[in-house]
């Protein structure tokens, strides 16, 4: 098994991102609407991105305040489903402020160089990179955060 990384400079507050990540309204904005459901073991977030995918359901299983929120996927989903490998997966939000490869990356092309940013790095641990979709997955993610960025820095 292993984790799909991305990390991302974001020209917004951690307060901002976090809300965005850890709230079932906040994620409508940048991934699909959710739906929260309440659980004998904790908040769920439920998604369905189509008919032949099955609902996606991810418990809420870790929030530390502007610091980290984390998901882990407790749906299963047909083989031919690019979710087929979610399943037991952790999906990891880590936002930090001060300098990273991502923010000195991005310093280069703003034209404030002392703007704030936020850097959000994102795991989706315990993957099977040699699952079908595992290059699709990682594309897909990449998208999802670009939309996450754009959201957060309007």
């Amino acid at each position: 098994m292993g984790t799909i990384y991305h990390q991302l400079a974001i020209k917004a507050p951690r307060a901002k991102l976090y809300a965005a990540i850890a709230t079932p309204q906040g994620v409508g904005t940048w991934w699909d609407q959710q739906t929260a459901v309440q659980t004998s073991d904790g908040l769920v977030l439920e998604h369905n991105p189509g008919p032949s995918h099955g609902v996606v359901r991810l418990k809420l299983a870790k929030l530390i305040p502007d610091t980290r929120i984390e998901w882990v996927c407790i749906s299963t989903h047909p083989e031919d489903s690019p979710a087929s490998a979610w399943t037991g997966t952790h999906f990891i939000f880590d936002l930090s402020e001060g300098e990273s490869a991502a923010s000195t990356a991005e310093r280069a092309s703003l034209p404030d160089p002392d703007a704030r940013l936020t850097t959000l790095d994102f795991r989706q641990t315990g993957y099977d990179l040699d699952s079908r979709y595992a290059g699709f997955n990682n594309h897909a993610w990449g998208q999802v955060l670009s939309n996450l960025k754009r959201v957060c820095e309007s």
